[in-house]
């Protein structure tokens, strides 16, 4: 289980302390819902790959993640620093976040191109930017509701309205602040949205990428299966994800996973840093 609570923790190179400086708050409140879905290595790493794929699913993002960022090449470091990323974004003291946050938007402005398509996009596109945010906030609160605790109608709500301050500093301006919002979003973005090679390709990077380690293998695929699970129509029915899904009796296999996980003391992780930083 350790190992789990490993993914929490920033990359090589990326060090930082959560506990600082005493008593700052995150752009998250510390006693919301995405402060506790966020604290859970497994809903974590199912949630943030089911986001990836419905991000996959949008031509324009599909080039942008795959022509401009390292999923190919090291998928376990660009797991990380994504992670990385959203574990400032709820848990980081709020000065350092903004500034992690502007970097990042800085970066992407930089980043634009073509889909195969012809399509021109750009990375700071607010539309792109929407969708990013709507399908992370989506990921993360539909595997921990399926994985480990079911939430209420209105905690899924607020889960999703707690992450606009952060959504705003991104530029993802009108990202939904409600679970019926990403719902809309998700409806009126569906027609836009098509399968790919690539789809497949990103199934199979995340099974197989030295993530978890090698005795681990295994239950690094089921937690990959379970992304698939989640995503909603249409891409879960998508051909290149078609029986990439969960099999008969995986399912109480991962929420037994996520539930003891839960059950866990946190120990040195950044939401059990960021508690004491604003306990004191």
């Amino acid at each position: 289980m350790h190992t789990f609570k490993d993914l929490m923790r920033p990359p090589a190179g990326m060090a930082f302390d959560f506990s600082q400086p005493i008593g700052e708050p995150a752009l998250a409140p510390s006693d919301g819902v995405i402060w506790r879905v966020l604290a859970n290595p497994v809903s974590l790493f199912i949630g943030g790959v089911a986001a990836v794929l419905l991000e996959l699913a949008e031509p324009s993002m599909r080039s942008g993640i795959w022509d401009h960022s390292s999923f190919q090449r090291d998928p376990a470091m660009r797991l990380r620093r994504t992670g990385f990323a959203a574990m400032m974004t709820v848990y980081g003291p709020r000065s350092a976040t903004e500034q992690l946050i502007a970097k990042v938007v800085r970066m992407h402005a930089g980043i634009k191109g073509s889909t195969p398509e012809g399509v021109a996009y750009k990375a700071n596109d607010p539309r792109l930017l929407k969708w990013v945010h709507a399908t992370a906030s989506f990921g993360f609160t539909e595997a921990y509701n399926t994985y480990v605790e079911n939430l209420s109608p209105g905690e899924k709500d607020l889960a999703f309205a707690e992450a606009e301050p952060a959504a705003k500093l991104y530029g993802a301006g009108g990202a939904p602040r409600s679970w019926a919002a990403w719902e809309e979003l998700l409806e009126a973005t569906s027609p836009q949205l098509v399968g790919s090679d690539v789809l497949a390709e990103f199934v199979k990077i995340m099974g197989e990428a030295s993530i978890l380690p090698v005795r681990m293998r295994y239950i690094q695929r089921l937690l990959v299966r379970a992304a698939v699970q989640i995503v909603p129509e249409p891409v879960r029915s998508f051909s290149q994800l078609r029986g990439c899904g969960l099999r008969f009796g995986e399912t109480p296999l991962v929420r037994a996973m996520g539930r003891a996980v839960s059950l866990m003391p946190l120990g040195d992780t950044p939401p059990e840093r960021a508690a004491r930083r604003l306990a004191n």
